[in-house]
């Protein structure tokens, strides 16, 4: 869905061999997948087992697959995790390649930049903030905790929703602020706000240097494919945890019908706004 934003943030940045990125809640690892096929070194950071899962089917292929990534490794725990995970590579490349999230599970302690291999020279939070309020919190803290990782003036690109007039999703994404409970505090709707990047920028001690706006479409074959879909991203992880998985997809469908086209696929308009900041 925001193959887009990736692309245009790698073309940008002439992500090549020479990068080393350091993805930030990368997810199910598509962009992680797409700097590795540009030849950058990626490390992928995600706190969620199930989405780590489907990164190491895309980026760790299995060890007779000849298609294994030597320089590719993905981290369960916080940012710091990937600095340890970073600095035993040279002693352990292998074991990082294919299973370092296992294997520093639980590592908060920062890691020495200049120890193990060099530092890195990108870092992505790609995960989008603005639309539904409290999506933020922690970013901040979280790029604080990862950019000394990076060598200096190194990028760090975030990205947000677009105002909610462009973005079709924002619609259906009030399904997840109508059944989250409210004590969560978060999923509550709120427009994005135009300075919302520079803000977490601002607090995690980062110089905003240029932003810009890409078109990311959201196209499904049908409901059925939206549903499971938009389940994945997890924006309706809160509102699973307050009702259940079955009726969070039944009122899900039903905001979907919306956007639902005569030949029944799903089809959402989006713009999402990317700013490129750079580290101390």
């Amino acid at each position: 869905m925001l193959v887009p934003l990736y692309e245009a943030v790698y073309e940008r940045l002439e992500v090549g061999s020479g990068t080393r990125l350091l993805g930030l809640g990368c997810g199910s690892g598509l962009a992680l997948l797409m700097a590795a096929s540009r030849g950058a070194a990626v490390t992928g950071v995600d706190s969620c087992p199930e989405r780590l899962d489907l990164a190491r089917r895309r980026l760790l292929p299995p060890a007779w697959d000849t298609r294994a990534r030597a320089d590719a490794r993905l981290v369960e725990g916080p940012p710091s995790a990937a600095g340890v995970a970073r600095a035993g590579a040279g002693a352990a490349p292998r074991a990082d390649a294919r299973g370092g999230d296992r294997a520093v599970r639980g590592a908060g302690a920062h890691a020495d930049a200049g120890a193990g291999e060099p530092p890195y020279t990108l870092i992505t939070a790609f995960e989008p903030i603005g639309c539904l309020a409290g999506d933020a919190e922690g970013l901040a803290g979280m790029l604080a905790e990862a950019t000394p990782l990076a060598e200096r003036g190194a990028p760090v690109v975030l990205a947000g929703w677009g105002p909610p007039e462009r973005c079709a999703t924002a619609s259906v994404l009030r399904v997840a602020a109508k059944l989250a409970d409210p004590l969560r505090g978060a999923g509550c709707p709120r427009p994005a706000l135009r300075d919302d990047l520079e803000e977490v920028a601002r607090q995690a001690g980062l110089r905003p240097d240029g932003s810009g706006r890409v078109a990311c479409p959201f196209g499904y074959a049908g409901l059925d494919s939206a549903v499971r879909g938009l389940m994945s991203t997890g924006l309706f992880d809160a509102a699973v945890d307050a009702t259940d998985r079955n009726q969070v997809g039944k009122e899900l469908a039903e905001a979907l019908h919306a956007h639902q086209r005569r030949d029944g696929t799903v089809w959402m308009p989006n713009v999402f706004r990317y700013l490129v900041a750079r580290t101390p």
